[in-house]
């Protein structure tokens, strides 16, 4: 990645601090990225030595969990507005400090509780960083170089997702310094304060000015959107495992009236000149309204697909976290050259590229459901690598595109509320994805492991094959963008 031009002059709406100087910011972005989702998906192999030296139950366990990724779903626009209002390095980097922090009270924890507590303050922390990242790369990066930052944004999730599992698994079986499952946090602390310190050498600073900055925080829609996200993700996180109880019921029939709440209000806000939290004129965007639709889709099918493969492997085929994890990193290889091409591909073939990946995902699945069925949880697990290897490759093409052309029709003022959106909508659709895929494997669990993998892989590839369907709605990218 070639360096970037900063910042030298303001466009309308956006006050840039001084250059931060010539290198890119992009590695100290792609630091916190990393971070944030590599600690979604790497607690999966740590989780039974965790509940073994903590003493804790199986309830509280799946709150170490749940509570990362429910406090990170509700807060990411406000952690985007937030970015907007007071500065988008300053949220980034208060971001980076609560995480380090909390990933410390993590590792030291010596109870399930406080475990708990500093997971869900490592959400606040994640809420802060994720959408300021893509506001900075929106404001940062004009045309083509926008595509090949979001092209590195891209593979760096997928290579924390695809990866989490090993180097979870890596972590453990060295036991450095005998801390065991403690090292998948602590590792957090050294270089989260590593980017921190570079930060502010190499990150511009940018905010929202005059009237859309300037008239403080929503604080009434913060609740509403927060009350209203919690009533929808709280219960589908906890629901299969507490056999749903009559107020997983309740607070979901509450969560559409809570969002219906927080539309009126924000409509409310804008008639009277009052900044929202979020612009609901952005949705009347046909790029925006579809982008975010389809990416919905697309994520309700990732970490499901994560979690129910590692339950597969470790608790079906009775493989450690080493291996499971070395299974699934299979996928970390065709996404890394996957992602390496798509860049220009994006270019040529915009919104059919999304289409193309999601297409050739839905293709993995399949061949990895035909595997499964025919070997259930016996053979050899090079028979799951060819699927698994169409899964990295379509996961590449398909994220790189999508986000392109969803945040290339932002402009400085709007790219806070939009990547807050957008990271809303991955936490969601995650939230989402692994709630029904979990109902699905579970549930069929009866039949054995290798009979609920094949019927959740028939699920996520019918996701699949609906994502590029959703595709057409999006509008094709303009030249330049």
């Amino acid at each position: 990645m070639t360096d970037t031009q900063q910042i030298t002059a303001a466009p309308a709406g956006r006050v840039p601090s001084r250059p931060a100087g010539r290198r890119s910011p992009l590695p100290v972005l792609m630091c916190g990225t990393f971070m944030i989702v590599l600690d979604f998906f790497v607690v999966n192999v740590a989780l039974p030595s965790m509940q073994a030296g903590l003493h804790a139950s199986a309830s509280a366990i799946e709150w170490v969990v749940a509570g990362y990724g429910l406090t990170c779903a509700v807060l990411l626009i406000a952690g985007g507005r937030l970015g907007d209002l007071y500065g988008r390095r300053l949220a980034f980097a208060a971001g980076l400090a609560v995480f380090v922090a909390a990933s410390a009270a993590c590792g030291l924890a010596p109870s399930a509780g406080i475990l708990i507590a500093a997971r869900v303050v490592q959400g606040v922390g994640a809420a802060l960083v994720s959408p300021n990242v893509l506001s900075i790369i929106g404001t940062a990066f004009p045309g083509p170089a926008r595509v090949r930052a979001i092209t590195v944004y891209g593979l760096t999730m997928g290579l924390a997702a695809a990866c989490g599992q090993l180097i979870g698994g890596v972590l453990i079986q060295a036991d450095l310094l005998g801390l065991a499952w403690r090292s998948v946090f602590l590792i957090n602390v050294p270089v989260g304060l590593a980017a921190l310190a570079c930060t502010w050498r190499r990150v511009p600073e940018s905010r929202v000015a005059g009237p859309a900055g300037g008239r403080g925080l929503d604080v009434t829609g913060m609740t509403l959107i927060t009350l209203g996200l919690t009533a929808l993700v709280l219960p589908l996180i906890e629901g299969v495992s507490q056999h749903w109880p009559a107020w997983t019921w309740a607070s979901l029939a509450g969560a559409p009236v809570l969002l219906a709440a927080f539309t009126a209000h924000e409509a409310r806000r804008a008639r009277r000149g009052r900044a929202p939290l979020l612009d609901l004129a952005l949705l009347r965007q046909r790029a925006l309204a579809a982008g975010l639709a389809t990416q919905l889709a697309f994520w309700c099918g990732q970490a499901s697909l994560f979690v129910v493969l590692a339950l597969y492997l470790q608790l079906g085929r009775g493989l450690g976290p080493l291996q499971s994890g070395l299974v699934v990193s299979i996928m970390a290889g065709a996404y890394l050259v996957a992602s390496l091409r798509a860049p220009a591909l994006t270019a040529r073939y915009g919104r059919s590229l999304t289409a193309a990946g999601a297409l050739i995902l839905a293709a993995g699945h399949g061949v990895l459901l035909l595997a499964i069925a025919g070997l259930g949880v016996g053979g050899s697990v090079l028979w799951l690598a060819p699927g698994l290897l169409l899964i990295g490759g379509g996961m590449g093409l398909c994220l790189t595109a999508l986000n392109a052309s969803v945040l290339a029709h932002a402009t400085p003022d709007t790219a806070g509320a939009i990547s807050g959106a957008m990271s809303t909508t991955q936490q969601v659709g995650n939230a989402l994805g692994v709630a029904v895929t979990g109902v699905i494997f579970f549930g069929a669990l009866a039949g054995g492991y290798g009979h609920a993998m094949v019927l959740s892989l028939a699920e996520l590839a019918v996701l699949l094959v609906t994502v590029a369907a959703l595709t057409r709605l999006m509008p094709r990218l303009r030249a330049g963008e």
